[in-house]
Parts: C-alpha cells; structure tokens; sequence
C-alpha cells in the first residue's frame, strides 16, 4: 500500500471508487502549483491565484433542488426557491457523480461550519478542481488537525465536469444542478464551477438544522465589534453597502457574510471571506484590497493587457468578479469568530425611489416586518432593461436560502430583541431629494456619521418624527449630517409628489407580504406601511 493510499479517506459512501486518487487535505501552496499546472489559472502581481469559474459566473438558482422525503416534505418552504426533487433521483444522480468522479484525480478537504464550538458542522468537500479546494480552505472554518478516519456530519461534490445526459427524467431543468440531500446529509453541485454554491450550499444547510435543533437564528449578514463588546450587525442586499459599512478600521470584524445568534451570542459560519471585487481600490476598501495576496482565490477577473495586475473595473466577464480569503487576512478581524450580542442592528437599503428616511429607529414588530420583506431597489443601468427603479424584495435579505419559511426565522428574531433593549435600524443608503435620475444618492460620509453616532448611543437623543406613509420613527438631527439630509421629505421640491411616491412604495410593500400574512402573526402582519 502506497503512502497516498494511507492517508486516504472512505469515500465509498458517496459511490467513489477506493482506488481514485485523491489529493487529501493539501497545503494552500501545493493546491496552488498544481491549479497553475492544470491550467486553472495564473498567478497576478500579488500573488493570488486567478481563475475562471467558466460558463456560470453566479449561482444558478433554477437548478437547486431539497430532496423531498419524510424529513423534509412537511418543514421546507416548497416553491421557486425550495424545489423538490424525489429521493430516488437524486440517489441516482449522486450514484452518477460519485462514479464520474472516480475516474478523476480528486482534492479532499476536511473543514467545519460555525465558529462556536458547541454548534460546529464537521464537512468533507470532494472537489473535481484544485482551485475550488483552495476555495474550501479559505471559506471554511480550517480545523487544527483533520481526522482521514472520521465520518463527517456533512458531505459536498463539486463535479464541475459532469453533465446530465438526461435532466428531464429526473425532473431537471438542464445538465447542471445543485441538490440539498438532507437525509444522506450530501450537497451535490455537478455542471458548474462557481464556488459560490459550495458557500451557499452549506449556508442553506445551516438555515435548516440550527433552528430546528438549537433555536439558533442563522443570519445573512456582516458583524463587528470593538474592544469593549460593543457589537454591531449589518443586513443588506447587493449594492447597499453591507460590506463597506461593516469593515470600519476602527472596529473589528467578526465576518462578512454569515452569522449565528444563540442566547449567549453571535458567531461566524465561516473562515474566510468572498468579497465582491467589482471597483476595488485601496481607497475605498483598503482591508479587501490588501487580502489580495497569495492563498487567495480571485474568480472571473480580467488583468490589464499584458501584465498580472487585475483591472477591477472591467467587468467583461461578469459583474460577479469575487476575491475568496481567510478572514485573518483582514487586519484586526475576531479570530475567534465570536462576540457578544449586538447592539445594534442595520437593515440596509438603496431606495431609489428617494423616500425612506436615512435612518429610521425601528419597533420589534416592525424589525420582523421589515426583516421578513428584506427590500432594496435596483436602478437603470444594474441590469437590462430596467429604465426607472423598481423595488426588491428578498425575505430575511437572503431569501434565497432560507429553506424554513421566513416567518420562522422573524420569530426567531422577535425572541432575540424581546426585553434586550438592542436597537434596531432602517438606513437608507440609497436616494435623497427625489427618485433616481431626479434626487441624489446619500454620501456615504452621512451614513457612516449616522451609524456612528447609533453606535455610540447618541443618535437616540434626537428628536424624532413619526412617517405618516411607513410610520416609521427618524431621527432630525446627528453630529455630522446636514439636519435637512434627516427629513425625507423637506429634500424634495413638491410635497405631493412625494407623498404620492411614498404611497406607490408602500403599496409595493403591502403587495409583496401578502405572501407571507398566512404564517406570521398579526402584530408583524400590521407593523408596515399604511397608504396614505
């Protein structure tokens, strides 16, 4: 028996063959060298490795499946986010994939899920490529020995090769797809090289079992603290914000992406962080700038013309471009993962109807409302076609992985604010003085003031007036913002066409949560908007 077969582990389990090569538990440096010989990708001027994720730049999320079987069928959230697959396809597909790769050189990581010691998922991911193996190292919890003898609570395929000759017999939509198994506790990603539906894959996972086992609130979100305890989370969707927000040089990060909230506190999921690259620049986002170093994992860049410098504005590729890293290549990031309860809480929005206050101070039912709509705009301009803003609304701002209905998770968070005193906020990082293409977009020196001051406790010593659209509490003054930028409605040069703005997004609102009144109670169902 040769030294690659004693370190091997049992893979059997998932139809893979005893005699595959597999590449088990390597050194960042190792899984490096070998990607750049496989032609997965090229170093740049910093030394990260590039690589291109090929025909799928995004998750695709018409081709993610829950297998449906006694576990399951009376708990998940079925519809277009959560579609069933029977559990004899998917045994069958899993069968396939373990045979394909069989016949391939395999690289093995072991890795955990949730910094918290009590909670912490053990993970084994199989992945066809060696640079989607440095993504595992970087975006899971790195364990300080691995055991090749034990069996891990949850298994991951990545088979970026394999096709389905067949999808429609298995109720399919095309060649590639993602399956949540979780009776065999196995995600199976096949027909896409796109790492991020290992990273989501896991994190659906987690939204499942934590509530449903512990009562932990698994949350889609960034989290700091400081020295004294003095945590912070930030809920946003793409373009709001979230990540510059969060990574404030004067705090400390907890992590970018991914949280749990116990009764004793927050923690991370993960061991790393998969930032957006699209604009980088040291300016901006010095700590994300500097992570681009060797051991991290840039996808779907373009350098500039003959050299190994990475042109973050050309998006030629996708808009999607990512940075993968270990969060301790952050400065000053929590190596432990975990922190008191927070403090404060941000729901973050990019209005573009130019009508939510800046920052508003929020009920506990009107934190579950507005956490269960989740809503931002998109404007003209972030994707074909849209000519004037049209709202966004993403339940929990992750709807797309919440395998529980949303409604469970706002109880959830109804248990963690109930007689804690923590503050939760609305701040709109979007439009002032009028809708897109009319007002402007709030600089964001006047949102870090205000989050600011909230963190510090002194924005609550303001005066505040009540909405009379979204009956929401602002405040109309904080150190370091104009007190006209704090009134909605003063910025804008016709009070009708405000209000009468006001009302189309309250509408917008009421119309989106009628899909949730039937599973959430009626002082959640009543904390919205009213029409004027």
């Amino acid at each position: 028996m040769n030294s690659l077969e004693t370190v091997m582990p049992d893979l059997t389990y998932l139809f893979i063959n005893k005699n595959a090569t597999v590449h088990y538990q390597k050194e960042v440096a190792e899984l490096v060298e070998t990607a750049i010989v496989n032609q997965e990708g090229h170093l740049t001027h910093t030394g990260a490795l590039a690589a291109d994720t090929g025909h799928f730049t995004g998750r695709a999320p018409k081709d993610r499946f829950i297998v449906y079987d006694d576990l399951t069928k009376d708990e998940i959230w079925w519809g277009p986010v959560n579609q069933p697959i029977d559990a004899g396809s998917a045994g069958i597909l899993l069968e396939q994939v373990g045979a394909y790769l069989s016949d391939r050189e395999l690289y093995v990581r072991d890795g955990l899920a949730v910094s918290d010691p009590d909670h912490c998922v053990s993970i084994r991911a199989i992945t066809e490529t060696a640079f989607q193996n440095i993504f595992v190292n970087n975006l899971f919890i790195r364990p300080g020995a691995a055991d090749v003898n034990a069996r891990p609570a949850w298994s991951i395929l990545a088979a970026p090769g394999f096709r389905c000759p067949n999808p429609e017999q298995y109720g399919l939509r095309q060649s590639n797809f993602v399956i949540i198994d979780f009776t065999r506790q196995v995600i199976l990603i096949a027909g896409t090289a796109y790492t991020g539906e290992i990273k989501k894959g896991m994190f659906s996972v987690l939204n499942f079992i934590l509530p449903r086992r512990k009562r932990i609130l698994p949350m889609h979100c960034s989290a700091n603290t400081d020295t004294s305890g003095n945590t912070a989370l930030f809920f946003g969707l793409s373009g709001t914000g979230k990540t510059t927000l969060s990574a404030d040089h004067e705090r400390l990060l907890i992590g970018d992406d991914e949280h749990g909230w116990d009764t004793r506190g927050i923690f991370n999921f993960e061991g790393g962080c998969y930032a957006k690259c699209v604009g980088l620049d040291r300016t901006r986002e010095p700590e994300i700038f500097d992570a681009v170093r060797f051991g991290a994992l840039l996808e779907n860049t373009v350098f500039y013309p003959g050299s190994r410098t990475p042109d973050y504005e050309n998006t030629a590729k996708t808009e999607n471009t990512r940075v993968a890293y270990p969060i301790e290549y952050i400065a000053g990031s929590v190596s432990s993962g975990r922190a008191p309860a927070p403090k404060n809480i941000f729901f973050l929005t990019a209005d573009a109807f130019g009508v939510i206050p800046p920052i508003s101070l929020l009920s506990t039912t009107q934190a579950m409302y507005h956490f269960i709509s989740g809503y931002t705009a998109k404007v003209a301009g972030t994707e074909v076609g849209v000519k004037t803003p049209e709202a966004v609304f993403s339940a929990c701002f992750g709807e797309a992985f919440l395998p529980l209905h949303p409604g469970h998770y706002a109880e959830l968070l109804r248990e963690r604010l109930t007689g804690t005193g923590i503050r939760v906020w609305l701040v709109n990082t979007g439009w002032i003085a009028g809708p897109y293409g009319v007002g402007r977009r709030i600089k964001l020196d006047y949102t870090r003031a205000m989050v600011r001051a909230a963190l510090a406790g002194s924005l609550i010593d303001a005066a505040f007036h009540t909405h009379p659209v979204f009956n929401l509490q602002y405040p109309t003054a904080c150190p370091g913002v104009p007190d006209a930028i704090m009134d909605p409605v003063s910025l804008w040069a016709n009070d009708t066409a405000y209000y009468a703005q006001a009302n189309r997004l309250a509408a917008l609102f009421v119309e989106n949560f009628k899909k949730f009144e039937t599973a959430v109670s009626a002082d959640v169902r009543t904390a919205g908007p009213h029409i004027a």
